[in-house]
């Protein structure tokens, strides 16, 4: 009689992991828990910055958590991964070995894979792709990797294009990300919040969320800011951080004086899910005009929470955005004219700007909550683990 394994065991690699910032980190975390929870043993490696190189600190659970700390060079941190994959294969029998993210950590699930003879999962979820295809990426190391992978995810249809077009293959599943839709949700904005912040009475709030930086289209966001500042008080609220390498381009942008100074609000990381979503309420419109992006954690979480979003065109933000319904869309080639589309929709009125806050709620509610991405795993598992006899 053939019959599912009762309990699989998946070693799950990923260059970051919660409370780590950013997409990858973000979905890395929603992912593993998901897995465990459909019935998995979850061990995850996850590199750390802030670890001595080479340390390996555990934590208990399931997902168990194993922070290795990186090396300067990636030539030293990946074959000490290999060891830290040996280790654990002398005490786990592993069913399948997954890669969240397509190079380094697709790379060795698929190198290491091959080498065990264990099935591997290599997810692709953004700039990845891209990096590792066009100089100084590595062609030949991207091309391998999708080929040995046993199975590939994408977490948009266009990069499940991309995929398939340069590996020749035609199973690529797409994964979409997904969204607590009880933790953001629509509400009101908090008068003592704004307070605290230091936003003042009467100004426009533009939001973005994550990591300010160049292909999150920084540029265009200040820009945008500088636009409608000319016509009326605004504030660009940062709901994460500006990282180090941009500081130096921000501080040419605005000249003399603090950030606050220049209206550029910049809370650091946030701790909670629930606090990220308190200071969504706050905004007035949520802006997302990436230069490449696969599928944005942060976009998806500001439409569930009801923000008004302007995103661009880049990768799968119009999987998520139905222009001129549940938000708009500026293509990447006019996002100089970002700040006129913001002014644009500040102008309109309140019924229209709060039917398509509605419409953005029920488009993730409907394509991007838990149940789905559940479902497309269980799909996956069914695929990566073999059925015993």
């Amino acid at each position: 009689m053939r019959q599912q394994l009762v309990k699989p065991r998946l070693l799950f690699l990923s260059e970051r992991y919660p409370p780590d910032l950013g997409g990858v980190a973000t979905s890395a975390g929603r992912i593993s828990r998901a897995l465990a929870a459909l019935g998995a043993d979850i061990d995850v490696i996850a590199w750390s910055r802030t670890l001595d190189a080479g340390l390996v600190v555990p934590e208990d659970g399931n997902p168990a958590v194993y922070r290795m700390g990186r090396f300067r060079e990636w030539d030293s941190t990946m074959p000490h991964t290999l060891n830290l994959f040996d280790w654990l294969l002398s005490k786990h029998r592993y069913d399948a070995i997954w890669g969240h993210y397509l190079a380094p950590a697709g790379f060795l699930a698929a190198w290491f894979g091959r080498l065990k003879n264990i099935p591997s999962m290599v997810s692709v979820r953004g700039n990845d792709l891209d990096r590792e295809m066009y100089p100084p990426g590595d062609f030949a190391r991207l091309r391998w990797t999708l080929e040995q992978a046993n199975c590939i995810s994408a977490v948009t249809e266009d990069l499940a294009r991309k995929v398939a077009a340069l590996s020749l293959r035609n199973d690529v599943v797409c994964l979409k990300n997904a969204v607590d839709t009880e933790v953001f949700a629509p509400g009101e904005a908090s008068g003592a919040l704004r307070e605290k912040l230091g936003i003042r009475p009467g100004e426009v709030v533009l939001g973005f969320a994550g990591e300010l930086r160049e292909k999150k289209g920084q540029q265009f966001l200040l820009e945008a800011l500088r636009k409608v500042r000319e016509r009326r008080p605004a504030c660009l609220l940062v709901m994460g951080e500006v990282r180090p390498s941009e500081m130096p381009r921000l501080m040419q942008w605005t000249g003399p004086g603090s950030l606050a100074d220049h209206r550029i609000l910049v809370t650091n990381q946030l701790s909670t899910p629930a606090e990220v979503n308190t200071h969504l309420h706050l905004c007035d419109i949520y802006l997302q005009p990436s230069l490449w992006d696969g599928m944005p954690n942060a976009l998806l979480e500001a439409l569930a929470a009801g923000c008004l979003s302007i995103g661009s065109d880049a990768g799968g933000i119009p999987e998520i955005i139905t222009d001129r319904l549940s938000g708009v869309i500026v293509p990447r080639w006019q996002l100089h004219r970002l700040g006129e589309v913001v002014l644009d929709w500040l102008a309109r009125s309140v019924d229209e700007r709060m039917r398509m806050r509605q419409a953005a709620r029920e488009r993730v509610l409907r394509d991007f909550d838990f149940d789905q991405e559940r479902r497309q795993l269980q799909q996956i598992l069914g695929r990566l683990i073999p059925i015993s006899s």
